[in-house]
C-alpha cells in the first residue's frame, strides 16, 4: 500500500517529520451590511449550539494533530476584479478591489488559525491547500508560482512568526469545462476535498478549515463537506463579495452537522468569528488587525474598504 508522509500534508515534500506516516486509501465519496440585523444574543445562541453539539459528539470530540486551512484562490485569496470574457467569469465576481489585489489580513488570517489548532508548539503548522476551479490545462499561465507576491507574503507571514518555508502548499485544479461552465465548480472543488482526505482517512493527524467566497459555487462546496464530511471539517468560512459597487450583504453564521458556516465581509471579521470558535487566540486576532491595517495603508481613507474594515475592527474589539 502506498504511503504519504505527514511532511507531504505540511509542506509538499516526500519527507517523513515528526515519525508520522499516513495510508493512502480510497475515500467513499444590496445594503450595507448591518450587523445589529442580526443581534448578539442571536449570535451567541448560534456559538452555544455549536458548542453544545462539540461536548456531545464524541466522533467529533476526536482530537487531530494539525489543522490544514484550505483554501480557494479568486476572490478568496485575492480579487477576480469582476473580469469576464464573453459572460465568462475569469475566477470571480469582485469589484470591490483591483484584479490581483490580496486581501487584507488574509494571509495573517490563515497562519493564525494554522498556528492555534495544532496540538505541539514546536511542529510546524500546514501549509495551505489549494482547491481550485482554474483549468489545469492552463497551468502555465495560471499557477501559483513560490515567485508570486501572494506566495512571498505568506511566506513573510510564516517568517514573523519564526517558520520559514510557510506558505502556499499542494494545489488541486479544475478542469477547462469547469471553468466555463460555472455550475460545475462547486462539485470539482468538493471532489478536490476528497483527493484531499485521502492523506488522512482516519482524521487522527489532519483536520480542515474551509475558506471559500459567496461568488463561485464556494457554498455548494462547503455546504457538502459539512454534511458528507463533518467530522474532519472544523468549520467553513466564505468571503461575501459582489458583481456590483456598494455594500455588501453580510449573512448570520448557520450550522450544518453541527458544525458553523461563517459568512464574512474582511479578514478581520472572520478572525473575531474564529476567536469565538476556539480556531484563533485574541493575540492572533489583534495580529490580523495589524496586518490588515498595513496593507490598506496606502488607500484614501474615504475608501469603503476601509468602512468595511473599520467596522469589523469595532466588532472585534469586544474578543480582544
Amino acid at each position: 500500500m502506498k504511503t504519504i508522509a505527514l511532511f507531504l500534508l505540511i509542506s509538499g515534500s516526500n519527507n517523513v517529520v515528526g515519525g508520522f506516516v499516513l495510508d493512502q486509501r480510497s475515500i467513499v465519496p444590496s445594503q450595507r451590511r448591518d450587523y445589529h440585523s442580526t443581534t448578539a444574543t442571536t449570535t451567541s445562541r448560534l456559538w452555544a449550539s455549536f458548542f453544545a453539539s462539540e461536548a456531545t459528539d464524541p466522533v467529533r470530540m476526536t482530537e487531530s494533530l494539525f489543522t490544514q486551512v484550505i483554501s480557494d484562490v479568486d476572490d478568496t485569496l485575492k480579487s477576480s476584479g469582476g473580469v469576464n470574457i464573453g459572460g465568462v467569469a475569469l475566477g470571480g465576481i469582485d469589484v470591490q478591489y483591483a484584479r490581483g489585489v490580496m486581501y487584507p489580513g488574509v494571509e495573517e488570517f490563515m497562519l493564525q488559525i494554522s498556528l492555534c489548532t495544532r496540538k505541539d508548539p514546536t511542529s510546524p503548522p500546514p501549509k495551505i491547500a489549494i482547491l481550485t476551479a482554474r483549468a489545469e490545462e492552463f497551468k502555465a499561465a495560471l499557477e501559483l508560482k513560490e515567485s508570486s507576491s501572494l506566495a512571498k507574503a505568506f511566506r513573510r507571514a510564516g517568517e514573523a512568526e519564526g517558520i520559514p518555508k510557510w506558505g502556499l502548499g499542494p494545489v488541486l485544479y479544475g478542469s477547462v469545462a469547469e471553468w466555463i461552465v460555472q455550475e460545475r465548480k462547486g462539485l470539482r472543488k468538493f471532489t478536490n476535498f476528497e483527493r484531499l482526505l485521502q492523506q488522512d482517512p482516519s482524521g487522527r493527524i489532519m483536520k480542515y478549515v474551509y475558506v471559500g467566497d459567496t461568488g463561485e459555487l464556494d457554498q455548494e462546496a462547503g455546504e457538502t463537506m459539512l454534511r458528507d464530511y463533518a467530522p474532519f471539517v472544523k468549520a467553513v468560512f466564505l468571503h461575501c463579495v459582489s458583481g456590483e459597487i456598494g455594500p455588501v450583504y453580510v449573512p448570520p453564521p448557520k450550522f450544518i452537522n453541527g458544525r458553523p458556516l461563517v459568512f464574512f465581509r474582511t479578514y478581520v471579521g472572520a478572525a473575531a468569528a474564529a476567536v469565538q470558535l476556539g480556531l484563533m487566540t485574541p493575540l492572533g486576532l489583534q495580529k490580523v488587525i495589524h496586518s490588515a491595517r498595513d496593507r490598506l495603508s496606502s488607500e484614501p481613507p474615504e475608501s469603503d474598504k476601509w468602512t468595511d474594515l473599520l467596522q469589523d475592527i469595532q466588532t472585534a474589539k469586544r474578543f480582544l
